[in-house]
């Protein structure tokens, strides 16, 4: 098998790892934790027991006219994340957004009302078509708006934006913006302190990313609050250091490639971990492999 072949297996069990484990012990979702005013998250791990995962970070916005919500963790807790909402507002759940097509983001999509307006870019859509998650009756669970660079919904303080950058984490990013809190909800394009997961088969692209993510910060730059995929709420700077990371991270992995290391060594004598504290280098192999595939090695 060749090394694509190898890290896209990896990818697949892990990802099947996690389908089960939410099957076979399933997280306490964390209560609302208020970040501002009308603006509350779900944390993406269970507060019994931190190993439990229930999926990434859903953001709920509470506006005059309902509420926006921000992904929907694995499949199964479209009921418990709607009990959590009615906890602090009977108002209607009126828009749904998924930041990517990962099951763990778009996963309990179908436990929400038909009546919800589901949106993502149009790349993500067109990936999640292809997810047996959304075959036959489960395709109504589909966004049912999309756009292609930047969308505007709502208006004055209820106002939400999407914007697209580029590939990344995949090819259909969405980053959520609400300017009258400035928060900047980022899905996995910033999930941790850690290497980047690039999703090579949903067309994600670890060279492009800290490219993704410098246009970002030059275009939203109103903004005190991130809310990452996995990991709690954090400030611009965080982000703009893992910018940094990924930047350095393609420059270092580039330069081994280059002068014809292999990807096992390139990992092996990274020091890009060592550059940067409190980063872990748990995912930084996968990594590594995942631009040397891109870049034909």
């Amino acid at each position: 098998m060749t090394r694509g072949g190898v890290l896209g297996a990896l990818i697949a069990v892990g990802a099947l790892s996690v389908g089960l484990a939410g099957q076979q012990q399933r997280a306490t979702l964390p209560d609302l934790q208020k970040v501002k005013d009308n603006f509350y998250i779900i944390g993406s791990a269970s507060p019994v027991e931190r190993s439990q995962f229930a999926g990434g970070n859903v953001s709920v916005f509470v506006t005059d006219a309902g509420v926006t919500v921000v992904d929907s963790k694995l499949a199964g807790y479209g009921p418990d994340i709607i009990a959590k909402i009615r906890a602090v507002t009977s108002k209607p759940i009126t828009t749904l957004i998924n930041t990517h097509t990962h099951g763990d983001h778009t996963g309990s999509n179908e436990g929400f009302p038909t009546s919800v307006t589901i949106v993502a870019h149009e790349n993500t859509k067109a990936l999640m078509a292809k997810m047996d998650a959304f075959k036959g009756d489960k395709a109504q669970f589909l966004p049912k708006q999309t756009y292609k660079d930047r969308l505007t919904l709502g208006s004055g303080k209820d106002r939400v934006e999407l914007y697209y950058f580029g590939k990344g984490h995949t090819s259909g990013d969405t980053m959520v913006y609400f300017p009258t809190l400035k928060i900047l909800a980022t899905g996995d394009l910033w999930a941790w302190k850690d290497g980047p997961l690039i999703d090579l088969a949903n067309e994600g692209s670890g060279v492009e990313w800290p490219k993704t993510l410098a246009k970002a910060l030059s275009t939203i730059k109103d903004v005190d609050t991130i809310i990452p995929g996995h990991t709690p709420p954090s400030k611009p700077a965080e982000l703009q250091e893992y910018q940094r990371y990924l930047a350095d991270l393609v420059t270092e992995t580039e330069a081994a490639a280059k002068a014809g290391k292999s990807a096992a060594d390139a990992f092996a004598q990274s020091t890009i971990t060592a550059k940067y504290p409190g980063y872990k280098n748990d995912r930084l192999k996968a990594a590594i492999e995942a631009i040397y595939k891109e870049l034909g090695k």
